[in-house]
Parts: C-alpha cells; sequence; structure tokens
C-alpha cells in the first residue's frame, strides 16, 4: 500500500533555492505562495525557451494578484512594473501569463486545483498544514503542482507595450498620458479617468 512517508525528501533544486531566497528577503520570511510565484514563473520559461533573470524586455509577465506570488515570480523573471515587464491584472488568482514578446506566445500557469490537500504527500515529516504547502510545493512535480495553458492575449503585445515618447494630453483634465492610454471620444482625446472608468472620486475640500 502507498504511504506518504514512502516519498522520499528531495533537495530543493539550485535555481528555486536562490529564488527563494530573494523573495523571502523581501518578508524576512518565506510562504506557500512565494514557492508558488517562483515556481510557475521556473516552469513557465523553461517551456517558453527563455533564459532568467532577463535584463531586457523579451518577457511579459501578466499576473492575475498582487502580494507574495509576485515576489516569487519577480525573483525568477527579473521581470518589474517599473521596467515595463510586469502588470497587474487583479482577478484575486494565483496565477500568472507569460509572454515572450518576440514570438508574442503566451503561456497562463496556475497551481492545479487540489494542490494544498496533496501538498502533504510530499512533505511528510510536516505536521502542520502551513509547513506542509510550503516544503510540498517546493517538492511536487511540475504535473502534479501546475497547470498549463497556451493563451492569445485580449489586447495585442504591441498595444500592452505601446511605444517610447507616446504622450497625449486630456482635452477634459489636461493631464498628459503616456504609454497610448488615451481614448478618443467624438474628436475629443480623453484619459481614462475623464472617460468615466476612475478608481477614485475626488473630494471636496
Amino acid at each position: 500500500m502507498f504511504k506518504t512517508s514512502d516519498i522520499p525528501v528531495q533537495p530543493v533544486p539550485q535555481k528555486l533555492q536562490y529564488a527563494l531566497e530573494v523573495a523571502s528577503a523581501r518578508h524576512r520570511h518565506l510562504c506557500p505562495r512565494q514557492v508558488l510565484g517562483a515556481r510557475c514563473a521556473i516552469a513557465a520559461t523553461a517551456i517558453l525557451e527563455l533564459e532568467v533573470p532577463r535584463s531586457d524586455k523579451r518577457l511579459l509577465v501578466i499576473v492575475e494578484t498582487d502580494g507574495c506570488f509576485v515576489d516569487g515570480v519577480e525573483a525568477v523573471t527579473g521581470v518589474s512594473v517599473g521596467g515595463r515587464t510586469l502588470r497587474v491584472e487583479d482577478y484575486g488568482k494565483i496565477a500568472a501569463t507569460f509572454v515572450d514578446v518576440k514570438t508574442e506566445r503566451a503561456l497562463r500557469v496556475a497551481p492545479q486545483i487540489d494542490v494544498r490537500g496533496r501538498a502533504g504527500d510530499y512533505a511528510p515529516e510536516q505536521t502542520r498544514r502551513y509547513f506542509a504547502m510550503l516544503h510540498g510545493y517546493q517538492r511536487m512535480p511540475d504535473n502534479e503542482l501546475l497547470s498549463f495553458e497556451w493563451v492569445t492575449l485580449s489586447t495585442p503585445v504591441a498595444a500592452i507595450v505601446s511605444r517610447a515618447g507616446a504622450r497625449a494630453i486630456c482635452n477634459e483634465c489636461g493631464e498628459e498620458i503616456i504609454n497610448e492610454r488615451e481614448i478618443e471620444n467624438g474628436g475629443r482625446t480623453l484619459c481614462r479617468t475623464c472617460a468615466g472608468n476612475r478608481y477614485y472620486t475626488a473630494r471636496q475640500v
């Protein structure tokens, strides 16, 4: 009969170990979601045949949440919001899409639905669920930990990346708009806020 104790404890691969050290340094601790972010990034970039971490803009990553998961992704890939190679589309999901900007191949990676329950099988020495996930996620094979899906982006890569020096002025508020994020409405150039897509409401002082 199969027993979880029959699974040998394997050493953590060097690339993953380094990424987790980088990610955990930001929080002074390591958590399961950092591990998932790093594992997703390592697996995805291997499938896309992209060397990481990168110092160019060949790799674009779109994450579907913020927080610790993103730290794991960043630690492996070298992408960043400041470098315009990382975008956050906050759907509240532990998932990310890795895009080869040159070929436009896009691979969405997420944990398999039941990984929380199965993580303990790979960390039989851990009696607490949190630590079972923390260690189990580091040891599970890719095909048991992760799901992979080739996708097509709703917005073309060129439109996401935009072009250097693109600027416009909003005809309503007068503020500058960069990266071709303006909206043309009835012959007027508007920022997204003035076009009605705002995340805040101005307060009267």
